[in-house]
C-alpha cells in the first residue's frame, strides 16, 4: 500500500452515513437547565440521577456501591487531577470488548508508557504536514460535490465526512477502502445503539489492520501505521494488540471530537451573525472561538472514573469501587465559573475548561481536532462566503446527552 497520496488509488463509491440511522439520532435537547438545577442543589450527587426526558445517570445495582454523579468544574477537575484516587479501569467494563484494551482504560505508569509510544505520531511537524497535504484537500473535495448547487446540509456533505476521511488518509488507506472503513468506524463508535453490530465492525477492522499492518512492516510508508509498527522508546515498541486497539480508539476519539466539535461552531455562528462576520473577517479568533464551543457545547459531555479506595468529593463520601460519571457539559457551564455560561460568546474572557478532559487522561487527539476543524471553516468560509442558515428548511438544534452536535445544518450561499 502506498504512504499518503491524496489522488491515489480507484474512486470509491460514496457511503451515505445518514442511512444508518441509529448512529446520528440525537436525543435531548436541551439538558442544561436541569443540570444547572442539579448542581446548584450540590456539585456532587451521590445514587442514580434523573436528569429529564427519560435520560438517566448511575445505574441502581445492589451488589456495587452507590454511584456517584459531578456537576461542578473545580470537582470535576479535582477528580481527573487525581489519577491515584480515580482509576480509569472503568472503561474495560464500558469499552473493552469492542476497542480491546487501549490507553482510555490504563491507569500510571502502564498508561504514561503506551502514550508515550503514540504520542510521537502526533507531534507538531506531523500536524503541519497533515494540514497541507490532507485535511484541506478533503474538504476541497466535499464542497466540490455541492458548490454549484448554491445550498448545502454541512453537516451531512462536510461535518459528518471530512474527519473520517482525513484519518483513512493519515493511516494510508487506499481511497477503494474509504467506504467500507467509514461504515466499520461508524458502527464501532455507534455500539451503544447496536451492540452486536459494533462487535462484529472491531472484529472486523482488526483483521483489515492485520494485512495492512503486514504490508507496512514489509514496506514502510510514510503513514501513520507505518509510524506506529516501528515506534520505540527506551527500547519499548507496542505489540500489534496495542495497535489494533489504538486505531480503533482513533476512530471515535479522532473523528467524533472533530466532527461534532466543527458542526457545533458552525451551528453558533450560523445562529449569531455577529460573531460570525467577525471570524470570516479575521480569522486569527479562531482558536478562541473553537475553545468557546468546546467549552459551550463539548462533543462528549461525560467521562468516568472508578474510585479506588474509600474518599471524599465536596463533602460527599464515595466508596471504593464505586462507579463516578463526569458531567463535562455541567461543568463547563458552572455557574460559579463562567459569567452567562449558557451564551457562546467567542470574545468571552478565556478561562480553562474540560471539554478534552484534564489531568494525564487529556485528550490525545485535541491539537489534531483543532487543526481539521480550522482548515474545514476557513476553506468553507473561502469556497462559499459568508454562508447563512437556508429560509426554507427547518431550523437547526443541538441534540443529545452524552455526545452533542446538529444532526443538520441547512445553509445557503452565493459561492461563485
Amino acid at each position: 500500500m502506498p504512504g499518503i497520496d491524496p489522488t491515489a488509488d480507484a474512486e470509491a463509491v460514496p457511503f451515505d452515513p445518514f442511512e444508518l440511522k441509529d448512529m446520528v439520532s440525537g436525543s435531548i435537547r436541551d439538558p442544561y437547565p436541569r443540570l444547572h438545577e442539579l448542581c446548584r442543589e450540590a456539585p456532587v450527587h451521590t445514587g442514580p440521577i434523573d436528569l429529564g426526558e427519560g435520560a438517566e445517570v448511575g445505574d441502581l445495582d445492589l451488589t456495587k456501591p452507590p454511584p456517584v454523579t459531578v456537576f461542578g468544574f473545580d470537582e470535576v477537575v479535582q477528580v481527573l487531577r487525581d489519577n491515584e484516587t480515580y482509576s480509569n479501569a472503568v472503561y474495560t467494563d464500558v469499552m473493552g470488548m469492542v476497542m480491546g484494551r487501549t490507553i482510555l482504560e490504563m491507569d500510571e505508569p502502564e498508561h504514561r508508557n503506551v502514550r508515550a509510544l503514540v504520542a510521537s505520531s502526533f507531534r507538531s511537524k506531523m500536524l503541519e504536514r497533515w494540514e497541507e497535504e490532507l485535511v484541506a484537500v478533503v474538504v476541497n473535495e466535499l464542497i466540490d460535490s455541492f458548490v454549484e448547487r448554491g445550498r448545502s446540509d454541512l453537516v451531512r456533505e462536510v461535518t459528518f465526512n471530512f474527519p473520517v476521511q482525513v484519518i483513512a488518509r493519515i493511516l494510508g488507506l487506499p481511497r477503494a477502502d474509504y467506504p467500507r472503513f467509514q461504515r466499520w468506524a461508524l458502527e464501532l463508535t455507534s455500539v451503544a445503539a447496536n451492540w452486536e453490530r459494533g462487535i462484529a465492525a472491531s472484529a472486523a477492522l482488526r483483521d483489515y489492520f492485520v494485512e495492512v499492518m503486514a504490508e507496512r512492516r514489509a514496506k514502510p510508508g510514510d503513514d501513520l501505521i507505518s509510524d506506529l509498527v516501528q515506534a520505540e522508546v527506551d527500547g519499548e515498541r507496542l505489540t500489534d494488540e496495542e495497535i489494533y486497539s489504538f486505531l480503533r480508539l482513533l476512530l471515535p476519539a479522532g473523528v467524533e471530537t472533530t466532527y461534532r466539535a466543527s458542526g457545533s461552531l458552525l451551528f453558533a455562528l450560523l445562529n449569531d451573525r455577529s460573531q460570525l462576520d467577525a471570524l470570516y473577517g479575521d480569522r486569527s479568533l479562531y482558536a478562541q472561538a473553537f475553545e468557546e464551543v468546546v467549552r459551550w457545547e463539548p462533543p462528549v459531555t461525560l467521562i468516568l472514573r472508578r474510585a479506588t479506595r474509600d474518599t471524599e468529593l465536596a463533602g460527599v463520601r464515595i466508596d471504593e469501587g464505586a462507579d463516578i460519571a463526569l458531567m463535562i457539559g455541567a461543568a463547563n457551564r458552572d455557574e460559579r465559573k463562567y459569567a452567562d455560561p449558557d451564551r457562546f460568546d467567542m470574545f468571552r474572557e478565556q478561562r480553562q475548561h474540560v471539554g478534552f478532559g484534564f489531568g494525564v487522561h487529556v485528550c490525545l487527539g485535541m491539537h489534531l481536532a483543532r487543526m481539521e476543524s480550522r482548515i474545514a471553516v476557513n476553506t468553507l468560509f473561502d469556497r462559499l462566503g459568508p454562508v447563512a442558515l437556508d429560509p426554507e428548511a427547518e431550523p437547526p438544534h443541538i441534540e443529545g446527552l452524552a455526545f452533542r452536535s446538529p444532526l443538520s445544518l441547512p445553509v445557503v450561499f452565493a459561492a461563485s
